[in-house]
């Protein structure tokens, strides 16, 4: 599962989630990627689960790419616990994934396999994606 190796500070703020992402928002490694439609945050596991399901039905076919990270923790406190008395330990990790993001790339397969791959990793994910194809870079106005 991905976790980052180390961190500089155990417990983070929740920060905010507006607007569009930054970058990362076209498909460069892959012919077809997977763009996210929402702001959310994905943890480790759903990232895993996304992955397990492509490669399963891509049957060792093609190459995935996978664009995001989860680097923020995220704490929680115990049950039963009063309010108050400082922050929760820290109960994962989580990537923070804003609208427009490619998530996850395929290359190598047929677009019918990777179309139906991506679908099935989406099904594992909290925000409602899109199914992107690489755009062709250059065109008529070089010369």
């Amino acid at each position: 599962m991905l976790v980052p190796k180390r961190v500089k500070h155990r417990r983070e703020f929740r920060g905010k989630m507006r607007g569009e992402a930054k970058g990362g928002k076209t498909v460069t490694f892959g012919e077809y990627g997977l763009k996210s439609l929402d702001s959310s945050w994905i943890t480790n596991r759903q990232i895993e689960a996304a992955r397990v399901a492509m490669t399963r039905y891509m049957k060792r076919g093609g190459k995935v790419w996978i664009k995001i990270f989860p680097h923020k923790s995220y704490t929680a406190k115990g049950v039963g616990v009063r309010m108050g008395n400082g922050k929760g330990a820290p109960a994962g990790w989580v990537a923070p994934v804003k609208r427009e993001k490619v998530l996850f790339e395929i290359g190598g397969v047929s677009e019918d396999t990777a179309r139906e791959a991506l679908r099935l990793a989406s099904h594992k994910l909290p925000v409602r994606t899109k199914f992107v194809k690489r755009e062709e870079v250059g065109g008529a106005d070089e010369g």
